[in-house]
């Protein structure tokens, strides 16, 4: 091919970021360093997740559970592993069973025999005690045993619906815990909890007392820690109307508020154990990671003079998580990427001098193939501000003189976001030519509690809106054809996408709707328990709102549907079952609407291998090919 840009109809652009590519991206997650800062994480590949080390004195990456697949086995999964020394407990996914993992033991040691599922294990200071989170779907408990298991686990913590952060104080005496309850969601309202032990020689620890430390009524606590010399409890709370640092002195028992920027500083806790700060190791400093409007930076803070800075890394990454810091050297692992640069571990100094320890991906492609994200915000018609990313058409081979086609992404949740990641949704489509708008439409994470708040009660209107505002808004501005619009979500934004089909036939040329919802009164007999209330906070109370179930629920309103629909499913989905994904292909099918169906029979929520992930790129591009880029 001639190195000049030819000229070729966007949306039929020949790229370099093939299915392959995008299909067998390594997965990283849960970084943790152990006390001698030997540096540990989760790394999922096609079909499997295990538990690696990196050897800094070898510069060598080990396997230390070949043939384990590794998971935490509670709601969405996280808290998967720990580490103390050379113990490693960690969560096998499918038993959902803890094991001991030791330099002394050839083969790992089960430490929990039960039917209930296990996450987010913390080995006490004194290396004796191991406490976790433990569930049988409808009990939910903070659990303790003996590091080798030879005790039952006793049930420590008890009363409320749901569990997080277990944490040891340094000396072992206390414990720190989040938790919440039915009706709740853990991002509305979540307290967090101190709680006194008793020490039984002999014995396992239990609790002696515990005093409720912050948190309530529409205020959403995670993420705490105790200072490494025992003085203070943080903790994130958005009681400010974001995601701030706090600080408890615990001698003087007086709350510091230390970050005060509009941004927010943690997740959405739908996974257990998520860490996006940590104390240096003399306590007076939090390093910290900071999320404004989908880009993330690194910084610090003085817990004695609430100074600020941003920490500068030497490479330009746009988006940071997993955060953990060295308990040794104040040496920060963190999970980096950028548009251009797909996922890698790195390590980060207090100067911003990074490391890359994993790569994702060989990294052989060119950086210029990628389109890079940039942030973008409309009002609707009612003057209410939307805010998304924007990724142009790219491709240095290609160019048309025409406008492009739009795709419109929606993210799962529906209370999560999309950041300025290495995104390979957005990379496969935008370098064939399409612009993409992500749209974190009112409702998402990273813009305050306000604006996560207002999607209560409008799931299905309100997502539904800005999505298509986003898409005039795109279009208004000349970066799209409006006559060349297409939406693409998964699970929650499955939902979103059949559903703006039934509320706006004829806008959009077609829709994608990766294990989407369809049909919210099925959803209803068998939710599991993390979300069994969490309709009544999107639609309204059931049976009360029975009527607005029906209406949001794409299935019942399908005859209105007249765009091409592809349909991609889990056979194995446990979150939105394969009969939903049966129930709106019945209704196409009945109403003649063009549409194709793909079950992969062995996926989950979320196509984990790489075969079927390059067979959803082809054929959802041969499916855009057939129904977008032809005329009308």
């Amino acid at each position: 091919m001639s190195k000049k840009k030819q000229l070729k109809s966007a949306g039929t652009w020949p790229s370099l970021i093939s299915p392959e590519i995008t299909g067998k991206l390594l997965e990283f997650s849960e970084p943790a360093w152990n006390k001698n800062s030997d540096l540990f994480w989760r790394e999922r590949s096609s079909t499997k997740a295990e538990i690696y080390q990196y050897s800094f004195d070898k510069k060598e990456v080990i396997d230390l559970s070949p043939g384990t697949n590794v998971g935490g086995g509670i709601g969405y999964g996280g808290g998967s592993f720990t580490v103390d020394g050379d113990s490693i407990i960690y969560v096998e996914k499918g038993s959902n069973q803890l094991y001991l993992l030791s330099a002394a033991d050839i083969q790992p040691k089960k430490i929990t025999t039960s039917l209930c599922k296990t996450a987010a294990p913390r080995i006490s200071p004194s290396g004796k005690y191991l406490i976790f989170i433990h569930s049988d779907g409808t009990d939910d408990t903070i659990s303790i045993t003996d590091i080798e298991g030879s005790s039952s686990p006793l049930p420590l913590v008890t009363g409320s619906d749901f569990y997080s952060y277990p944490r040891w104080h340094p000396d072992g005496s206390r414990l720190a815990w989040i938790s919440w309850d039915h009706p709740n969601m853990p991002w509305d309202s979540s307290h967090l909890f101190l709680g006194e032990l008793n020490n039984n020689p002999g014995n396992l620890p239990t609790l002696k007392d515990k005093t409720r430390i912050a948190g309530g009524k529409e205020i959403s606590i995670v993420q705490p820690e105790f200072s490494p010399d025992g003085r203070y409890l943080s903790y994130i709370s958005d009681q400010s109307g974001w995601w701030q640092i706090y600080i408890l002195d615990l001698a003087s028992g007086i709350h510091k508020q230390l970050t005060h920027t509009q941004a927010e500083h943690t997740l959405p806790p739908w996974l257990q154990d998520q860490r996006t700060y940590g104390f240096s190791n003399d306590s007076q400093w939090i390093f910290f990671t900071r999320n404004q409007a989908g880009f993330s930076s690194l910084w610090q803070v003085n817990l004695e003079s609430g100074q600020e800075s941003q920490i500068n890394l030497d490479e330009d990454y746009t988006w940071l998580e997993g955060f953990a810091i060295s308990p040794q050297n104040d040496q920060i692992a963190l999970i980096a990427s950028r548009g251009d640069i797909p996922h890698r571990l790195i390590t980060v100094t207090p100067n911003g001098q990074t490391s890359v320890i994993r790569n994702s991906t060989p990294e052989v492609q060119p950086g210029n193939i990628f389109s890079l994200p940039e942030p973008v915000s409309w009002s609707d018609s009612e003057g209410n501000m939307i805010h998304g990313l924007f990724y142009p058409p790219h491709n240095p081979s290609f160019t048309d003189n025409n406008l492009p086609p739009l795709m419109i992404i929606i993210h799962s949740g529906p209370t999560r976001q999309k950041w300025a990641e290495f995104e390979p949704r957005a990379q496969f489509f935008s370098s064939r030519g399409y612009g993409v708008l992500v749209v974190n439409y009112r409702g998402s994470t990273g813009y305050g509690r306000n604006y996560r708040q207002a999607l209560k009660r409008q799931w299905g209107v309100m997502d539904v809106e800005d999505c298509l505002s986003g898409a005039h808004f795109t279009a208004a501005r000349g970066w799209a054809d409006p006559d060349k619009m297409v939406l693409l979500g998964s699970s929650s934004g499955g939902l979103t996408v059949l559903q703006t089909l039934v509320t706006y036939p004829g806008v959009f040329r077609a829709g994608i709707s990766l294990y989407g919802i369809a049909n919210h009164l099925t959803l209803l007999e068998n939710p599991p328990k993390f979300e069994r209330f969490y309709s009544n906070w999107l639609l309204g109370p059931y049976p009360e709102k029975a009527s607005v179930y029906q209406e949001r629920s794409p299935l019942f309103s399908a005859d209105r549907i007249r765009d091409p629909v592809a349909i991609f499913q889990g056979g194995k989905d446990p979150i939105v079952p394969l009969d939903q994904a049966e129930q709106i292909v019945g209704a196409l099918r009945k109403n003649g609407v063009p549409h194709e169906y793909h079950l992969y029979p062995e996926e989950g929520h979320g196509f984990k291998r790489a075969e079927n992930v390059q067979d959803f790129y082809l054929k959802a591009d041969a499916f855009l090919r057939k129904y977008v880029m032809t005329p009308k």
